[in-house]
């Protein structure tokens, strides 16, 4: 719980600080917005510490209904309403799909505990349940997972997370895109480490994650493919990313009361992942942020030239663009590398197969953020374009959260250090 709680006020400081430097909170909302945001992390900080199903539930609805308003917080834009309109819609669908879910697992086991609903869990024999009871707990569970994939916009309750992120201003997505998904990666891990140390459930829970993984991870890649816009295309990017988690968490769940070493290097696997994919998308989406200010545009195209007049920008832009794809030596590779090897060690076919998807991803993966970082260094400056101005804060403020990126790419043992021990007593 601790190493989540730094997680998400170390992400809430510099996000405060990017919101500052870009002025997307104005003097006259201001209060409104920082209000906003800091009720969302305590949610999303309940989220990721509750053992009790509706605590669940407060944690998630607490998270997104600031997150609604933010996502429309641009005033003047139509886009921007639009989004929080779609955004508002879906969630207030999947919260009320998930509230049933619990309701109708709690109604079987008589308990919204997560630890008792565990026990209860072990103690019934499946073969012998009547009144089809075991299918009430199975689309229970189902019902849960909806309002979690919501969260984590995975396929296929991604929809609204591209045209969300386009229509949001670009700090309020690296919010959505950090700290959103990680609190939800973690409280899928919970919910999935507690209720699956039964055997029967382990087997559903594994297969219905690793097939969620697999789907939104594939979609996401692909889907990012033909975006012209740098925040659609970044939108499509979390998706994929949330693909590439959720096969740890599957991980997880697979050597649950198995193997309680390979479960703490498997948890660890995914913590080092989030906690580098922070720094990634949180440079990624402050360089579209500066880049707006300045230019006017957030299409691709628009930053074409842009080694040639801010070279610093550009080189922290294309190593977080490398570092999105899992290149050596930054810190995206050890994430997919330490990722990759706690599939390896879970063993099975199964956990093969997400390993060669896995992989073949991160090869398509390198063609559409490649294209971003040929058309940062390499394309010519459009004869329009006056020049481009910053300012010194700007600039320090994006190396200095991608300077991490290069820093744990080359010692990451601290990184990893932190995140095993935040497994001792996690879930074991």
């Amino acid at each position: 719980h601790a190493y989540l709680r730094v997680f998400l006020l170390s992400f809430l400081v510099l996000f405060v600080i990017l919101s500052r430097l870009t002025g997307i909170a104005r003097r006259d909302q201001g209060q409104d917005y920082y209000t906003l945001v800091f009720g969302a992390t305590l949610g999303m900080c309940i989220m990721a510490s509750a053992n009790h199903l509706m605590v669940v539930f407060l944690g998630i609805e607490m998270a997104s209904v600031p997150s609604y308003v933010l996502a429309g917080i641009v005033q003047g834009r139509r886009r921007s309403s639009e989004a929080a309109l779609k955004y508002a819609i879906y969630g207030a669908g999947t919260a009320g799909v998930m509230l049933y879910g619990i309701s109708l697992l709690a109604g079987v086991l008589g308990t919204a505990y997560l630890p008792t609903m565990a026990q209860r869990l072990a103690s019934l024999e499946f073969s012998t349940m009547a009144d089809g009871s075991a299918m009430v707990l199975a689309l229970g569970g189902l019902m849960l997972g909806v309002g979690i994939a919501f969260k984590l916009s995975a396929v296929p309750f991604h929809f609204w997370c591209p045209d969300v992120f386009e229509g949001a201003s670009a700090e309020v997505d690296a919010f959505l895109s950090v700290a959103s998904k990680t609190a939800a990666l973690v409280l899928l891990l919970r919910i999935g480490l507690g209720l699956g140390s039964v055997p029967e459930v382990n087997t559903f829970m594994v297969l219905l994650v690793g097939l969620a993984s697999v789907a939104t991870c594939t979609f996401g890649n692909l889907a990012a493919y033909g975006q012209t816009n740098i925040k659609r295309m970044l939108a499509y990017s979390t998706i994929a990313h949330a693909g590439y988690m959720m096969m740890a968490v599957a991980a997880a769940i697979a050597v649950v009361g198995r193997d309680p070493l390979q479960l703490r290097v498997t948890v660890q696997a995914l913590l080092l992942y989030a906690s580098v994919y922070f720094f990634m998308n949180l440079g990624a989406f402050s360089f579209v942020a500066f880049m707006r200010n300045a230019l006017g545009s957030e299409e691709i195209k628009d930053y074409a030239g842009l080694m040639r007049c801010c070279p610093w920008m550009a080189v922290a832009m294309v190593a977080i663009l490398f570092s999105l794809v899992g290149l050596p030596p930054l810190a995206g590779f050890i994430g997919k590398f330490r990722l990759f090897q706690a599939l390896f060690e879970a063993g099975g076919p199964w956990m093969m197969f997400l390993l060669v998807v896995a992989g073949v991803n991160t090869a398509i993966s390198l063609v559409y953020y490649l294209r971003v970082a040929k058309t940062i260094c390499m394309d010519p400056e459009p004869d329009a374009r006056g020049p481009v101005s910053l300012g010194f804060l700007p600039v320090a403020y994006t190396l200095l959260v991608s300077f991490p990126v290069l820093l744990f790419g080359i010692l990451p043992d601290w990184l990893a250090h932190w995140a095993y021990q935040a497994t001792v007593h996690l879930f074991l």
